[in-house]
């Protein structure tokens, strides 16, 4: 299994605040890797790291045998990193399908793909998202079920290699979070897409990850796998709030 993903030592402080410390992790070709901890433990700082939104203070980020730490977004999008955002951040007065749209052409680096084309793409992702019925409607008045579907169709639209899934079940019901996680591992299964997804929910990185990696205050404390982070005392005790930095 080949290595998509390798972050080396990076880490990345805000004024006085360290928040993500001398992190590395790597990610093969297929895997889900859940990335786990409390809140404010640097998750999303790391994710947005490994995109391009924030600079790295230090260490560097390869993909695929490149190194991108100093690439832009765009650059690392057309390469095949994308993102789904824990709070959606759709194009309010577009609608679904012009959304997606505009993702699908962003994604890909077709100097020839016309706004047809990329139209034609995103009734596929939408449809595949179970949106099609929703592909008139514009992006403020979509539902919070439907604003995180239409993430991870604008995400998937993109064409990625690697896809990074932030909180996908933050404010949805028991049914909706069930539909969203079988979602994710279709869209993997589908498009052979591999993710690092972040998830506060122990129990859906448990079925869903093939490893699991741990952040507090900014460091990561355990790796391994599922069950085995699931017993470990030290992560328990972050989480019951009982741990320190």
């Amino acid at each position: 299994m080949s290595e998509i993903l390798r972050v080396n030592n990076i880490s990345k402080h805000f004024g006085g605040l360290m928040a993500v410390s001398d992190v590395s992790l790597s990610i093969n070709q297929g895997e889900t890797v859940g990335l786990m901890g409390p809140n404010g433990a640097g998750k999303t700082t790391l994710v947005n790291m490994i995109t391009g939104k924030y600079a790295v203070d230090s260490g560097d980020v390869q993909f695929m045998g490149h190194d991108i730490t100093k690439m832009p977004t765009y650059q690392r999008c057309h390469l095949g990193i994308t993102r789904t955002y824990q709070i959606p951040r759709p194009f309010p007065e577009l609608t679904a399908i012009g959304s997606v749209a505009v993702s699908a052409l962003q994604g890909k680096k077709r100097s020839n793909q016309s706004f047809e084309d990329a139209l034609t793409d995103a009734t596929h992702y939408l449809e595949f998202c179970g949106l099609f019925s929703k592909r008139n409607v514009l992006g403020k008045d979509l539902t919070l079920y439907e604003l995180r579907s239409l993430e991870l169709a604008r995400a998937l639209a993109t064409t990625p290699k690697l896809m990074l899934v932030d909180e996908v079940m933050a404010g949805l019901n028991p049914h909706e979070a069930v539909k969203a996680v079988r979602l994710i591992e279709r869209a993997k299964e589908e498009f052979g897409v591999t993710i690092l997804w972040i998830e506060h929910v122990m129990a859906v990185l448990m079925k869903a990850a093939q490893r699991v990696v741990v952040l507090h205050y900014g460091k990561k404390i355990a790796e391994g796998l599922p069950q085995d982070i699931a017993n470990d005392p030290f992560v328990i005790e972050c989480y019951l709030g009982s741990c320190h930095a």
